[in-house]
């Protein structure tokens, strides 16, 4: 087998910290053996979730089946889930800042059975729309739960209920991304 070397933008405390989070599981479960111990698993994650590399490259790397790489990685995103604070919990933090970036992204995904809802006909493929909210570093603050990808982001933001928060906290943000409201007599020609 050949293996091709990686780098993963991300810092050893949050390895670290997902390792933690990992180890207290398993400690919870009562889990007698892994394929892989800790550590191993927090590194198979971000590789799939920062780097994109499939589960089966991911596998193959790590010497596991594509099966439990799948398990492996599902498993880690849902104890980070479980840690991810609330809109409510994270407008404390969003108050302090001077003003806040709110954009929406979509995450490209492989077809489902039911596959309208999950095109974006703005960016031509398949996926889910989330809604994120950075402060003016551009770093991360809170990101929404996903929703299909024919989502407009502002009725994404609407159905998170985003917009509400951030003009009850009376937080500015940046003048494109409020919507405009359109004057039909105003058309150009």
């Amino acid at each position: 087998m050949l293996s091709y070397p990686a780098a993963i933008p991300l810092s050893t405390r949050s390895l670290n910290h997902l390792a933690d989070l990992i180890r207290a599981h398993r400690t919870q479960r009562r889990s007698r053996w892994r394929r892989l111990e800790p550590g191993r698993q927090a590194l198979l994650a971000p590789a799939h979730l920062r780097n994109g590399d499939t589960l089966t490259h991911l596998a193959a790397g790590f010497e596991i089946g594509v099966t439990t790489a799948w398990r492996y990685v599902r498993e880690a995103i849902d104890l980070l889930a479980a840690t991810a604070d609330d809109l409510t919990t994270a407008m404390t933090r969003i108050r302090l800042l001077a003003y806040t970036i709110l954009d929406g992204t979509l995450i490209p995904m492989d077809r489902v059975a039911d596959q309208k809802p999950y095109f974006s006909g703005k960016h031509r493929r398949h996926g889910v729309n989330v809604q994120v909210i950075a402060d003016p570093a551009g770093r991360l603050v809170w990101s929404s739960m996903a929703l299909p990808g024919a989502t407009h982001d502002l009725t994404a933001a609407r159905a998170h209920a985003i917009i509400q928060a951030l003009i009850s906290a009376n937080v500015m943000t940046p003048e494109r991304l409020r919507p405009h409201r359109r004057n039909p007599r105003n058309r150009p020609t």
